[in-house]
Parts: C-alpha cells; sequence; structure tokens
C-alpha cells in the first residue's frame, strides 16, 4: 500500500488528490504530443502548442506543486516525475 501513498503524502496529496493532479498534467501532455507529431508533418501547424504547453505546465508545478524544504530552493525539489 504505500507504493501508492508515499509520493503523494511527500508532495502534500492524498491518493485521490494526487491522480488528478498527474491527470491534469498527463492528457494535456499526451494532445500536445499529438499535436507536435502533427506538426513534424505539417510544420505549419501547432508552431508553438508544445512549448506552451511546457511553459505552461513549469509554471503550474512550480507555483502549486514545489514544496520548499530548509535550505534548498524550490527548482532543487522540482520533480518531473509526478
Amino acid at each position: 500500500m504505500r507504493l501508492f501513498t508515499d509520493h503523494p503524502r511527500e508532495v502534500g496529496e492524498t491518493y485521490g488528490e494526487h491522480f488528478f493532479m498527474a491527470s491534469s498534467f498527463g492528457v494535456p501532455m499526451i494532445m500536445a504530443g499529438f499535436a507536435c507529431l502533427l506538426h513534424g508533418f505539417f510544420p505549419f501547424l501547432f508552431e508553438k502548442t508544445g512549448s506552451n504547453l511546457v511553459r505552461k505546465l513549469y509554471g503550474r508545478m512550480v507555483t502549486h506543486r514545489v514544496k520548499e524544504k530548509a535550505g534548498k530552493s524550490p527548482e532543487v525539489e522540482l520533480e518531473w516525475c509526478i
């Protein structure tokens, strides 16, 4: 059971909250991934979709998810694996 609860607890969430937060990152990433694939074939489509999403999600993660620990900057605590 700890496999399912340790990490969510570390970031201050329940398992359910963590699932919804991770999904709110994962689903847009999948959609932007498809847009990037299409952009590869049709360079005039979705020119900024991927980079815009990365900036938006990074901003959300830094603003809402990073927990400062004593003596460490928020960047040190940023985890890309939600």
